[in-house]
C-alpha cells in the first residue's frame, strides 16, 4: 500500500511569552528553541520539523509581536509578520491564564488579513479550572473563523497529539522539504550561542535580558571534544559587570549550566569558553543587527 506525504509550513504566533518555542520543542520532542519566563525570548525565526510516517510539518516559530522600542523590535516584528502572510497554516497562541488584551486583538487583525487557516491554541490549560476553559472557549470561538480551536498545555505535553493529529487534515502539500533526520534549519553554531543567552535570561534581573545577545565566535570539533567560544554582548559596562559577577561568579555558572546543555546536545566532552563585550546601543544599530543576524525581511 502507497501511504501518500502530507506535508505544509504551520507559523506559531502570538504575544511575547505565550509558549510558542515550548510548544515547538514539545512537537518537535527535541530543544530546537531556547525558553524562558522573560518576554522576548525568541529573536530569529526558527524551523522546527516534524517528521512522521505519512506527513512533515515545518514549524517556524516567531518573535513574539510586541510594539517595538528600538530597531531590533521592529526587525522581530517583520519577522513574525512575514511567517503569517508565507506559511500554509497559523497557529494563534493565547496564554489560558490572561485576559485577551489589546496585542492579541492587534494579532488577529494582521491574521485576518492573511487569509489562512488559522487554528486557536489556548495554551497553559493546566493552570485554569476545566469550567474556566469552557467559557473561554464559549468566548472566542466568535472572534474568528478559526478552523479549529484547541486547548493544550505544552509545558505538561497536554493534548498536543491531538494538535498534531489535526493539522495533517489540512496539510496543503505532498512533498518532502527536509531530510527524515533534520530537526531544525538552524545551525549548530547558532544553537550554542542560543543556548548561553538562555542560561543569562534564567540566571539575571530582569532589565538584563533585554540589553543582551550572544554569537559563536569560535566553535572547533576534535575527534572526542569540542572547543567552543561564545561572546555575550551587551550594551552597557554595568551589564557587562552583572553578567561577569563579583569574581567572576555569574559568568562562570552561565558558563557551567549552559555547557552541560551543549553536551547533551553534541553528545562529546565541551570546552566552553565566554566573553562579555561591550557594544552601545547594539538593538538600534543597523551594522550590528546585519553583523548578528538580525536581517532584513526581503518581500
Amino acid at each position: 500500500m502507497v501511504i501518500s506525504m502530507k506535508s505544509g509550513f504551520i507559523s506559531l504566533v502570538g504575544r511575547p511569552n505565550v509558549g510558542k518555542s515550548t510548544l515547538l520543542n514539545t512537537i518537535v520532542g527535541y530543544k530546537i528553541a531556547i525558553t524562558s519566563n522573560k518576554a522576548q525570548t525568541t529573536r530569529n525565526m526558527i524551523q522546527g520539523i516534524y517528521n512522521d510516517k505519512d506527513c512533515q510539518m515545518v514549524f517556524v516559530d516567531t518573535p513574539g509581536i510586541h510594539k517595538p522600542k528600538n530597531k531590533l523590535g521592529q526587525r522581530l516584528n517583520e519577522e513574525a509578520y512575514y511567517s503569517i502572510d508565507d506559511v500554509d497554516i497559523i497557529l494563534f497562541l493565547i496564554d489560558a491564564t490572561m485576559p485577551f488584551g489589546k496585542g492579541d486583538n492587534f494579532i488577529l487583525e494582521k491574521i485576518k488579513t492573511a487569509n489562512k487557516p488559522t487554528f486557536l491554541i489556548i495554551n497553559k490549560v493546566d493552570k485554569i479550572k476545566k469550567e474556566d476553559l469552557l467559557s473561554l472557549i464559549t468566548k472566542y470561538k466568535d472572534l474568528y473563523d478559526f478552523k479549529e480551536i484547541i486547548p493544550l498545555s505544552a509545558l505538561k505535553n497536554k493534548n498536543v497529539d491531538e494538535l498534531v493529529k489535526t493539522l495533517k487534515k489540512y496539510l496543503p502539500d505532498n512533498v518532502k522539504y527536509f531530510p527524515d533526520e533534520d530537526l531544525t534549519n538552524t545551525t549548530i553554531e547558532f544553537r550554542v550561542a542560543e543556548l548561553v543567552r538562555e542560561k543569562v535570561l534564567r540566571l539575571t534581573n530582569q532589565e538584563v535580558p533585554h540589553t543582551v545577545t550572544c554569537i559563536t565566535s569560535s566553535y572547533i570539533e576534535k575527534k572526542d571534544k569540542v572547543i567552543i567560544c561564545v561572546t555575550i554582548i551587551v550594551e552597557r559596562d554595568s551589564i557587562k559587570s552583572i553578567i561577569i559577577g563579583k569574581q567572576g561568579a555569574m559568568l562562570k555558572e552561565i558558563g557551567l549550566k549552559a555547557r552541560i546543555d551543549i553536551e547533551n546536545m553534541l553528545g562529546k566532552k565541551v570546552y566552553l569558553e565566554l566573553f562579555v563585550k561591550t557594544i552601545k546601543n547594539w538593538r538600534d544599530k543597523e551594522k550590528y543587527l546585519k553583523e548578528l543576524g538580525f536581517y532584513d525581511i526581503e518581500d
